[in-house]
Order: C-alpha cells, then sequence, then structure tokens
C-alpha cells in the first residue's frame, strides 16, 4: 500500500504561483511514474504532469506545458509541482498520483487550487 498526502493548494490571483507538494509513505519502492492529475467542477478528472521516480522523464499536458514544472526528491520520497502564470481555467482540486502499473496506482486526498481573475 502507498498513501499520499498533497499540501500546498491556496487561492492565488491571475498570474501568480503555487508549489504543490506530495509525500509519499509505504511500499514506495514499487512506484514508477509519480504524477499530477486535477479535476475542476462538472469535469472529469485530467492528466496534468508525470514524471519517472528517477526523474528522468517527464510529461506534460499540453494546456500546462511552459507554465508548470513536477519535479522530485526520492530522498523524501515526494514529488512537487510548481504552478506559474496561473490562469483562472487551472481552478481545480488537484490530486497526487503514484503508478505502480499499467493498472495499479494510488491517489491522495487532492488540494483545492483556485485561481481568481
Amino acid at each position: 500500500q502507498i498513501q499520499l498526502v498533497e499540501s500546498g493548494g491556496g487561492l492565488v490571483q491571475a498570474g501568480g504561483s503555487l508549489r504543490l507538494s506530495c509525500a509519499a509513505s509505504g511500499r514506495t519502492v514499487a512506484i514508477n511514474y509519480m504524477g499530477w492529475y486535477r479535476q475542476a467542477p462538472g469535469k472529469e478528472r485530467e492528466f496534468v504532469a508525470r514524471i519517472l521516480k528517477n526523474g528522468r522523464r517527464a510529461d506534460y499536458a499540453d494546456s500546462v506545458k511552459g507554465r508548470f514544472t513536477i519535479s522530485t526528491d526520492n530522498a523524501k520520497n515526494a514529488v512537487y509541482l510548481q504552478m506559474n502564470n496561473l490562469e483562472s481555467e487551472d481552478t481545480a482540486m488537484y490530486y497526487c498520483n503514484a503508478q505502480i502499473s499499467a493498472t495499479v496506482s494510488s491517489w491522495g486526498k487532492g488540494t483545492q487550487v483556485t485561481v481568481s481573475s
């Protein structure tokens, strides 16, 4: 079992920045990717970014490329999402994800990001 705890969400004005953190515990050696997804009210959960646990590869949704940066700290079993130049469309609940295989992953409870225009 893997437990994930997110932090760092909040209210920010458009154009501002936030840094999300996710701490993993439990069977972390089994993790291949860690990443972030988000879900806005009335919409489906969508992919934001993910990174190999060794940090060698990162992928981003087109909507956040150039604005968001994902990073990892293996010593702390943590993943971060630096979000710059935030837009109102970024308002959502952000969820941390730890992928063990193509069909097995764990989720955190989420942290709310609200961007005011």
